[in-house]
């Protein structure tokens, strides 16, 4: 009989031992859930930036060359000018070519900032100089020196403009 307390004592010993490795087990299976669901969502994250970055490259890869045809706008605009209101077949030519230029841009997701009497915008415009008019109210664009493009709603190249001097 006098080995039943120490047997007694060396079972509550064990099970004390055993209760303590198992919950130490316990917490690293919760280490390692919050571990895995940690990196769930980091790979998710990762996922949808690298799909935004996408997007944004295909929505941006024509950039570098719309920029390059701005100053053949800018020469198709101007020879428009020159030639005036005539109906000669030279004009008719130049502004079917220009026509069809816009039409290939605006496809690729280009457009034309034209803001003659519009409010001057700062994120759109660059005011070159002030000046008065009649019928155009302070703050207002007077002259267009140079169309203003933007390419998916991201700015290209401000419109140069002149603007109404404010009293």
């Amino acid at each position: 009989m006098s080995n039943e307390p120490t047997q007694d004592i060396n079972d509550t010993a064990a099970e004390v031992e055993q209760h303590d490795e198992l919950e130490v087990l316990r917490g690293e299976i919760d280490q390692l859930k919050a571990q895995s669901l940690l990196e769930r969502a980091d790979l998710e994250n990762q996922r949808k930036r690298l799909a935004r970055d996408i997007e944004q490259a295909r929505k941006f890869a024509n950039e570098r060359l719309l920029s390059d045809l701005l100053p053949v706008f800018d020469s198709l605009d101007a020879g428009l000018a020159a030639a005036a209101d005539g109906a000669d077949a030279l004009r008719q030519g130049l502004e079917l070519t220009y026509k069809q230029l816009l039409k290939v841009a605006h496809e690729n997701g280009m457009s034309v900032l034209d803001p003659a009497g519009e409010a001057f915008n700062p994120d759109h415009h660059q005011a070159i100089s002030q000046g008065e008019a009649e019928g155009v109210a302070p703050g207002h664009v007077i002259t267009v020196f140079q169309k203003g493009y933007l390419l998916n709603g991201r700015l290209l190249r401000p419109a140069l403009v002149i603007v109404a001097k404010h009293d």
